[in-house]
């Protein structure tokens, strides 16, 4: 067991065997709260973890922060009980449009209240769109409608944000941090220190058989991304350069689809000619120093110069 820096996760449906890729049954979330619990983890709600960044406060190698996206009724029928068991806070994103036009596998407005008793409810936008794809009138119409509507319903103000799929681009990001959010979350893999943006952080997923301990070995790795920032149409990653806060020489870098390369560091710049066409619309690019990493997720969008 390594304590390292503060760790953000996220759960989507529980105890649903009909989604296995986002579910977590009961009996795992059993033994990843017994895991935080045995090993000296202190679960915290997520505005203490803001609170203490935007105060340039020191970040415990301890902290957990627990977070659901998208309000599915499986979280008040059978995760709710466990959470409420152990005392864990969670912060709830509520995709608004699915609750509003009462899908079925959506909690209520009222169960949304009931809930809030135990944790936050913060905007996980109106209709759940591939933002990217959005131009920026369109994106602006749904955190427009979103949020008035969050207010309306719920009486509250969201302070929070996370992307619908985790999916964004320096034009989205801009977009969203407009709307004044005192944190935005993404969803890739990394951990939070006391230098990390508040508008940018990151969770790892919790789902199936996850690798807890894997994800918490994680520490994060100070960097300036000058690129790549987004994936262009083409789909091609042509070079990478990233500034990282060490005296290492040497470092890693994975790309999804394309694996792993050893580089050297000179002055904590990682600079590679890369030349690989990535054919998924979402690629995930590490750079790493030994446990501290630094995640890109890069989605094409639309709508980017």
């Amino acid at each position: 067991m390594v304590w390292a820096d503060a760790h953000i996760f996220i759960y989507h449906r529980f105890n649903d065997s009909r989604y296995p890729t986002t579910n977590t049954t009961l009996e795992e979330l059993r033994k990843e709260f017994d895991y935080f619990k045995k090993n000296g983890y202190e679960v915290i709600p997520l505005e203490k973890l803001v609170n203490a960044l935007h105060n340039k406060e020191a970040i415990p190698d301890n902290w957990v922060v627990l977070t659901i996206d998208d309000n599915y009724k499986s979280f008040y029928e059978h995760g709710l009980a466990l959470f409420k068991e152990y005392n864990y806070p969670f912060s709830m994103f509520v995709y608004v449009g699915a609750t509003e036009q009462k899908y079925g596998d959506f909690m209520s407005w009222d169960q949304l209240k009931e809930i809030a008793k135990y944790g936050s409810l913060e905007f996980h936008s109106m209709n759940h769109p591939h933002m990217t794809e959005l131009s920026d009138e369109a994106l602006k119409k749904d955190f427009d409608e979103g949020l008035a509507l969050f207010e309306k319903r719920l009486g509250i103000k969201p302070r929070y944000f996370s992307y619908p799929f985790g999916e964004f681009s320096p034009r989205v990001k801009n977009i969203a941090t407009s709307y004044g959010f005192q944190a935005i979350l993404n969803q890739t893999m990394g951990a939070v220190a006391s230098f990390s943006d508040p508008l940018d952080l990151d969770r790892s997923a919790l789902v199936g058989k996850s690798d807890l301990g894997g994800f918490l070995k994680y520490k994060a790795l100070e960097t300036t991304w000058f690129e790549p920032t987004f994936l262009g149409e083409d789909g091609k990653l042509t070079s990478l350069h990233v500034k990282a806060q060490t005296n290492a020489t040497k470092g890693g870098i994975y790309i999804s689809e394309h694996g792993y390369q050893e580089v050297s560091l000179s002055d904590g710049i990682f600079k590679a000619e890369l030349n690989k066409i990535l054919t998924k619309e979402r690629t995930r690019v590490i750079v790493s120093v030994g446990n501290k990493i630094s995640t890109k997720l890069l989605v094409k969008d639309k709508f980017s110069k």
